[in-house]
């Protein structure tokens, strides 16, 4: 489990729970942050890196919404799988305050505090996906079983 990055507050979480993981490190351009060039600039599998968006829904306030890199979110579903009338992205000056993470750099591991999360549906039947390891430039790689243990999550059709 020793890698030569450091640590983030997803691996300490999940080091925490005994959970095997992997770093993949990833280049990125600042401008372009989109999971579709990251895949392509760094020949990873698109449909199995998910993004991390943290929303705002009317009734329940932030939630965390993980959805295929290749895939666009759709905020209708995400307002039907939470129980809310309307989500809407939270705004980029209030993430860092509600996650600890930066835009780019979001992990649904370790955040400040676990929020409503929802899984899209899709990545049920992989064995593993990757998720941001809470810096740019990082991945870890994971069943969604083990993501489970340390991230409560919902399964939902998001995109």
């Amino acid at each position: 489990m020793g890698n030569k990055y450091k640590k983030t507050n997803a691996m300490r979480a999940l080091e925490r729970a005994g959970i095997i993981y992997e770093v993949q490190p990833y280049t990125y351009d600042p401008v372009q942050l989109e999971v579709r060039h990251i895949a392509a600039d760094n020949n990873l599998p698109l449909e199995q890196i998910y993004k991390t968006l943290v929303l705002k829904g009317d009734k329940t306030g932030p939630l965390v919404a993980l959805v295929n890199g290749g895939e666009d979110l759709s905020l209708k579903k995400v307002a039907q799988a939470s129980n809310n009338k309307k989500v809407t992205l939270l705004p980029i000056k209030a993430l860092q305050t509600t996650t600890g993470y930066i835009r780019g750099g979001c992990s649904p591991i370790g955040m400040k505090k676990i929020l409503p999360t929802y899984l899209d549906q899709q990545a049920a039947h992989l064995p593993y996906l990757y998720v941001n390891a809470g810096v740019r430039g990082l991945l870890l790689r994971l069943s969604p079983n083990d993501l489970q243990r340390v991230v409560p999550f919902t399964y939902a059709i998001l995109a």
